[in-house]
């Protein structure tokens, strides 16, 4: 196996975040009763005109900008033409030879530890296909996703493992995610790759490709490659032929199974699009969509351990999902710790988060939540153990002020110093045994006392008040 290099490029299709689709007026929306967000320009009826997105343009724009993309100034539509029951009108609108962005690069994490780059080809613009359901023994078709703006974003063949493929597809999704130009939610289709993978032997030309189609999901990406790239190479051990094809991966029994001859850019007959004009970009347009690009992990992460003085791995953590840099950022600019807020939302923030089951974090509070609870802790209103175990999941998830719950739930500590003091004493004349251990050196018998203290106060006394507290008096 070691004698063999593996080779791969990606497309990868990312729906766009718009609030209608590409060419019609149709909500973009997921899900929903099959045929029930569709129209007959979507659906492609006969004589029906397509009206371009412009947000599904400045969309493909940023996402390219994010990239390091170059922005055509001109750019135009063609028809790519094939039959498939999921497309109505037997062509696909999208972009040919002349595509919104061109040669772009993405820095990722490798699998090695060391730093790598992909290549970007292209990153084209066009409309999504339908859906096919097949159920007992019959197939339907549901054409709410036709007409979804979807991105399509082109590499070049510089991924040289499955798990580097992996790594580069976690960077591109962090990246997409950050700019806002999608959801990126591959449970639900909205980032999806398609994997051409070949093999040679170490020195010698590039290897016959196939295309695996319709990948959702890091893992169907990691096991897929792994499966096809050992299928090459026992074919060329052989003395096979690897065949140009289209396949498809079936995750649940870890196989992948030919679908079709893969087809070349000629087999899709591409003539320009005669009902749609060309787009044309200026200098201030792009300029105006990168002003609009928010500060990207890279950024982030620089300022947290310049700026805040984070540690790159509470850094790392804090970017690896612009919905937690975004409640970090918030909760500092309202003028919390940085380092407190970063240890919170590591620990109880992303705890929470990732119980939801979904493969990205669920962030269901406020900065400004966020904000008041750690201001709680600091002021001593309410002990950190109290906050993880009966506030913050009450916040979570809802739009309860922290400060308030506090009181409702009765989980106001005191800091009467003064009663602390009186309780302490009794305690200790209850146990002079145990008094005199403390005296004699064992100064681990405090850990009773403090039980005993947060007993009697029914854990409402702060805890530092009583370890001062109880230092003072058992030391006489």
């Amino acid at each position: 196996m070691s004698d063999y290099e593996i080779t791969i490029g990606l497309e990868v299709h990312c729906e766009l975040k718009t609030e209608s689709k590409i060419f019609c007026s149709c909500a973009n929306v997921h899900g929903g009763e099959p045929n029930t967000h569709c129209c007959p320009i979507c659906a492609g009826f006969p004589g029906v005109m397509p009206t371009l997105n412009k947000k599904a343009v400045e969309y493909t724009v940023k996402a390219g900008l994010a990239l390091g993309c170059e922005i055509s100034r001109y750019s135009k539509w063609d028809r790519k033409n094939y039959f498939y029951p999921d497309l109505p009108k037997a062509w696909q609108t999208s972009q040919y030879d002349l595509p919104l962005c061109l040669r772009g690069e993405v820095e990722y994490d490798a699998a090695d530890g060391t730093k790598k780059k992909v290549r970007i080809n292209r990153i084209h613009l066009e409309e999504d296909a339908g859906k096919l359901i097949h159920e007992g023994g019959v197939t339907r078709v549901d054409f709410n996703r036709c007409g979804v703006p979807l991105m399509e974003i082109v590499t070049e063949p510089d991924i040289h493992s499955p798990e580097d493929a992996v790594a580069f597809l976690g960077e591109l999704k962090n990246i997409l995610k950050y700019t806002g130009v999608s959801d990126v939610k591959m449970q639900e289709g909205s980032l999806r790759c398609d994997v051409n993978l070949s093999v040679a032997k170490r020195g010698e030309p590039l290897g016959t490709r196939t295309e695996t189609k319709n990948l959702n999901s890091f893992r169907s990406v990691l096991r897929s490659c792994k499966w096809e790239s050992e299928r090459q190479i026992e074919l060329v051990e052989a003395g096979e032929t690897v065949r140009q094809e289209t396949r498809r991966w079936d995750d649940n029994a870890g196989v992948g199974s030919s679908m079709r001859g893969k087809e070349d850019a000629h087999d899709y007959r591409y003539f320009p699009e005669p009902d749609l004009m060309p787009v044309v970009m200026s200098d201030d347009d792009i300029e105006r969509i990168r002003a609009s690009i928010p500060p990207l992990k890279s950024a982030r992460i620089k300022k947290y351990t310049e700026q805040y003085g984070l540690s790159a791995y509470d850094s790392a953590q804090l970017t690896s999902d612009v919905a937690i840099a975004d409640l970090f950022d918030g909760a500092v600019a309202l003028g919390s710790n940085p380092k407190k807020t970063a240890n919170f939302i590591m620990g109880d923030v992303m705890r929470l988060g990732k119980e939801a089951g979904s493969e990205d974090v669920t962030v269901a509070v406020t900065p400004t939540q966020l904000a008041a609870t750690l201001k709680l802790i600091d002021e001593g209103a309410i002990s950190l153990a109290a906050v993880q175990k009966d506030l913050f999941p009450k916040v979570w998830g809802t739009d309860n002020d922290p400060a308030a719950l506090v009181d409702k739930l009765g989980l106001r500590q005191s800091n009467d110093s003064g009663e602390i003091e009186a309780i302490v004493r009794e305690i200790m004349d209850k146990n002079e045994k145990v008094v005199n251990d403390y005296r004699s050196g064992n100064e681990k018998v405090i850990s009773f006392f403090v039980g005993q203290v947060m007993k009697a106060t029914k854990g409402k006394a702060n805890p530092k008040v009583v370890n001062e507290t109880l230092i003072k008096l058992l030391k006489g």
